[in-house]
């Protein structure tokens, strides 16, 4: 089953504190965004990626791309001031019906085994995320004081990527538009439209690389999985 993905690679990362976007980051040796795209370009199922960047990084973007003979690359887009608006410029740029993935560009470790499984369950279904049992105890917290401690085995911690029927995750991005409502991930705007997303459990190695550690344990899980080779 074909589907195309979407990865913003637009931001700035301030919280990696790296002094450049983040996506340009080596990780032994390779820069961050190619983990990501290699993913998807290795994967049968996957007919096009849409590469969301900004404007004075988007030669670099294309030299990399070029670097690494990637060839699904379809198109360059624009991003906005918000992830989100990125995303519907992304997804603007898609012309048929199919199921799209939404995904990190920092988020280099999805398995393949996964996007399958969350691709066969958008396409049952309209909207599946990937999600892992939250592992901590979860407090919420007003004013640096305990409010209340949730039920932790209710909460998951959603990953990406995100998969929807192209029609759907449009309208979802129309609607927010019209009604100004800033969704804190793709799924939200879907649910902001009551309707249903499923479930994917996913793996907790499918890590976002958003601070300097993370580097530590994308190494580690680099290593781990080239000595599996």
């Amino acid at each position: 089953m074909n589907y195309s993905v979407v990865i913003p690679a637009a931001g700035q990362g301030k919280r990696m504190k790296a002094g450049q976007n983040k996506q340009f980051l080596q990780l032994s040796s390779i820069p961050l965004i190619i983990h990501t795209l290699l993913v998807f370009e290795k994967d049968p199922w996957c007919r096009e990626i849409i590469l969301v960047t900004n404007q004075e990084e988007k030669e670099v973007m294309k030299n990399l791309v070029h670097d690494f003979n990637l060839q699904k690359v379809n198109d360059y887009v624009m991003g906005g001031s918000e992830r989100q608006y990125s995303v519907a410029n992304g997804l603007d740029a898609i012309k048929d019906e199919t199921i799209v993935l939404i995904h990190d560009g920092a988020r280099p470790f999805i398995e393949q085994a996964k996007i399958h499984e969350l691709v066969l369950c958008a396409n049952e279904t309209g909207a599946a995320v990937i999600a892992v049992p939250v592992k901590d105890t979860i407090k919420k917290v007003t004013e640096s004081k305990v409010e209340t401690t949730m039920e932790r085995s209710s909460l998951w911690a959603v990953q990406t990527p995100q998969a929807f029927r192209l029609s759907l995750i449009k309208k979802a991005h129309e609607l927010a538009k019209q009604q100004s409502f800033l969704g804190t991930d793709d799924a939200s705007l879907v649910e902001n439209m009551n309707e249903v997303v499923a479930i994917v459990e996913g793996d907790y190695l499918n890590m976002k690389l958003t601070t300097p550690e993370d580097l530590l344990f994308a190494e580690a899980i680099l290593a781990s999985r080239k000595g599996k080779e």
